[in-house]
């Protein structure tokens, strides 16, 4: 079975994004950044990966990217219909209809359920933290980088109020600019 990873930054007081659903404070550290890129090439956008030298890297952990309609809007807003396009791209959205990724209208949990028994490579949950509180009963693994920001308000990691769930930490690396990515997968 397919894994299911909410791979995501964060402040250090656990915002995704500010209240405007802004997330361009987040620094781009080229620590950080080459980590994650060496380590999952195909979290980069399309459009970026020339530049990050890696036009051509494979996909290393996921096949599928699923994103909420807010997080897709922002390539929507910069005239990008497919920000990774190198993947397979589904949308949870009641709203949009004409794009050029999977539109989910209607029970994610299910749909990811489906997702999951398919054959092929991982499953990245982008964001955002309202789908990742409905998606959590599927959410195998966390993968989330931590920058020493403190926003004070916004989008947190998980939007609703969701049941506990435990998970336990793998791994946590600290970088010299600051940054944190930990790493948990679920408990059984």
């Amino acid at each position: 079975m397919r894994k299911l990873t909410y791979y995501v930054a964060t402040s250090i007081d656990g915002f995704i994004a500010d209240p405007a659903g802004r997330f361009d404070f987040f620094p781009i550290e080229p620590d950080v950044s080459a980590a994650m890129q060496a380590e999952r090439p195909e979290t980069v956008p399309t459009q970026f990966r020339a530049a990050a030298g890696i036009a051509d890297a494979p996909n290393r952990c996921y096949d599928t990217v699923l994103m909420g309609r807010h997080s897709y809007t922002p390539a929507l807003d910069a005239g990008i219909t497919s920000p990774y396009a190198h993947l397979r791209q589904v949308v949870f959205s009641t709203t949009l209809t004409s794009t050029d990724v999977e539109i989910v209208k209607a029970d994610p949990l299910g749909a990811v359920r489906g997702l999951k028994q398919e054959p092929g490579l991982g499953i990245w949950l982008c964001g955002g933290g309202t789908l990742a509180s409905r998606l959590l009963p599927e959410i195998d693994e966390l993968v989330i980088k931590q920058y020493p920001l403190v926003l004070g308000a916004g989008i947190p990691l998980f939007k609703d109020a969701v049941p506990a769930e435990r998970f336990t930490l793998d791994g946590a690396r600290t970088f010299g600019s600051g940054a944190v990515v930990t790493t948990y997968t679920r408990s059984l």
